[in-house]
């Protein structure tokens, strides 16, 4: 790994996973049509995720460009709103629209994260390129572009952990969209490794955000500020040609190997292809974090049973896979709505009074409700091996969880097991209508009118919506 003579300046040739991503951004051509299919339902759902996330204040200051007087005439847009940007701070503003509300598609493995943050890049340099280059840009070569997003992203996060080194996953964010926009920018192979390179040097961020002391809203934007820091990349690398770093990795000492992650190499379970967009998972019904959505799911079948008997209940045993355990298993006060949707016991003791879990529900007004944390001291969260196992199966990748609630004359509801959630690639047929409606909903909800029915009436045909250009598409979702 590296060179052993740290004084030699020899260049090296670059690091092989770096040539890797520059060998299927540029070379690969996407042939699966359940992975486009996958994709076009994915820009759905992202879309419908920004505009709920409009409803909320906190989100919106972030919004605009970073000073005042930033905005350019006819530059990329920002869904939801009137906003238009240079494609760095449109990256930001899609990314953090996007992710809010965790609420946008999920992946998990040895690493876990949100394939669908990288939308923020691509949305961004897509209508950059439509508006201020005149480059026609279809929505199905969006689609493409965030196919190969999703797999850099995923098979990266199947078998390398960076949560375990301290490191966020918006890393990875930042490593997909980087490689990706800078072939949409016109990069060949050189440029994509140069610009890869510089993300891997910029090492990652602290994931101490989304955890408990320190647990607060950065984790609702970090996604947007990886994918502004990755049009940055990638225009230096086409536009300037700045000069790459071909051990960014590797290099001893100061390689990211060395620096970040303990001295291990990268390993990789599968080559690129079109696996993860295919596999993705839909975060559907519930605004919660997804090791603890189907724990959600078995309180919400729970709740007929206990709604009337709340201050009767004597003990709540959660099982989870380790990873839920080890991320969303929290005691004490809970400071925030970014501490409450990053709680395994807080998303299930909402459902299980009021048979409901809705972003509204992270807020200070419902967490004052005693019966919450009453419940939530009640509560036992133990791993289940068995689920941990299908956790990590590459042919399974479920996300069991299992809730059982005892009472205090010594009775007790059944244990509700569910392996995985209505978003699961086994659940498709029953989670699209699903998804569909919360589309439909969420953009009468925030844009309402003509637009809309135009939007919907060309979901119905898919040829049609694939080719119509990015900038059509966006001009239908101004705010």
């Amino acid at each position: 790994m590296g060179h052993h003579d740290i004084r030699s300046a020899t260049r090296p040739d670059p690091d092989q996973p770096m040539v890797d991503i520059a060998n299927y951004v540029i070379d690969t051509r996407i042939e699966s049509e359940e992975a486009f299919d996958t994709a076009r339902y994915m820009l759905l759902d992202s879309l419908a995720c920004a505009m709920l996330a409009m409803k909320f204040p906190d989100c919106v200051k972030h919004l605009g460009p970073l000073v005042p007087g930033g905005e350019i005439a006819g530059g990329a847009r920002v869904p939801g709103t009137s906003f238009e940007l240079d494609p760095a701070q449109a990256a930001f503003n899609i990314g953090t629209l996007v992710r809010w509300l965790d609420f946008n598609d999920t992946w998990l493995a040895a690493e876990w994260g949100h394939p669908s943050d990288n939308l923020g890049t691509i949305l961004a340099v897509a209508d950059w390129q439509a508006r201020k280059q005149g480059k026609p840009v279809s929505v199905r070569d969006v689609l493409g572009w965030a196919i190969k997003a999703h797999e850099i992203q995923g098979v990266y996060a199947l078998q390398n952990s960076f949560n375990r080194v301290g490191l966020d996953h918006v890393i990875l964010v930042r490593l997909a969209s980087t490689a990706v926009a800078t072939a949409m920018l016109g990069g060949g192979k050189d440029e994509v490794i140069t610009a890869v390179s510089h993300s891997w040097i910029d090492n990652g961020v602290l994931r101490t955000y989304r955890h408990a002391p320190n647990t607060g809203p950065r984790k609702s934007w970090a996604a947007g500020d990886a994918c502004r820091r990755a049009v940055i990349h990638a225009l230096n690398a086409v536009e300037k040609k700045v000069v790459g770093y071909p051990s960014a990795l590797s290099a001893r000492t100061w390689g990211f190997y060395d620096v970040a992650f303990k001295g291990r190499e990268f390993a990789f379970e599968r080559p690129f292809g079109s696996y993860v967009m295919e596999n993705v998972l839909f975060k559907i019904s519930f605004p919660a974090e997804f090791h603890a959505q189907t724990a959600v799911e078995c309180a919400m079948q729970l709740h007929p049973q206990v709604r009337d008997r709340i201050g009767e209940i004597e003990k709540i045993v959660i099982e989870t896979q380790e990873a839920g355990v080890r991320i969303i298993d929290k005691t004490g006060p809970l400071a925030n709505y970014a501490d409450r949707d990053h709680c395994i016991q807080y998303m299930v003791a909402v459902p299980l009074i009021f048979g409901r879990l809705t972003a509204d529900d992270y807020t200070d007004a419902v967490a004052a409700d005693p019966r919450i944390d009453a419940l939530r001291a009640r509560m036992e969260v133990v791993e289940n091996p068995r689920f941990t196992q299908d956790y990590f199966d590459p042919d399974k990748r479920y996300i069991g969880n299992a809730v059982e609630v005892h009472f205090k004359d010594g009775t007790s509801t059944d244990k509700v097991s569910i392996d995985f959630p209505i978003g699961h690639r086994k659940r498709r047929a029953e989670g699209i209508p699903v998804l569909m409606a919360k589309f439909e909903a969420a953009l009468r909800g925030h844009l309402g009118g003509s637009p809309v029915d135009t939007l919907i009436g060309l979901v119905q045909d898919p040829q049609a919506f694939d080719a119509m250009g990015i900038d059509d598409l966006l001009s239908l979702c101004e705010g």
